[in-house]
């Protein structure tokens, strides 16, 4: 089991989940990204940084809402390929095309 960042933070970027994170598995590239990722195989689970997320977009990878399932890949593929992950996310945050 991993986290999951979810659409909440899109262009919230609060990153005090980034500064409780015991390992540094949340990314966020300041130049380019909407929003924060968490690495699939780097987080342990220890689930800090769902209590200090501001907005609520972190969840459990099993108890992520069925309406935003999507982030999880999101998250995933973000470490493989940042610019299809953030051409992903600015179509959803410009609310052209529903999450699926």
């Amino acid at each position: 089991m991993t986290f999951v960042i979810t659409n909440a933070c899109i262009d919230v970027q609060d990153q005090s989940c980034i500064e409780v994170c015991p390992v540094d598995c949340i990314y966020f590239d300041e130049d380019d990204d909407r929003m924060c990722y968490v690495h699939p195989v780097e987080c342990i689970d220890c689930a800090a940084c769902e209590s200090a997320c501001p907005v609520g977009a972190i969840f459990a990878d099993d108890e992520v809402p069925f309406d935003v399932q999507e982030f999880t890949a999101i998250n995933a593929r973000w470490f493989e390929d940042k610019h299809a992950t953030r051409t992903r996310v600015n179509e959803i945050a410009s609310g052209g095309l529903s999450i699926t």
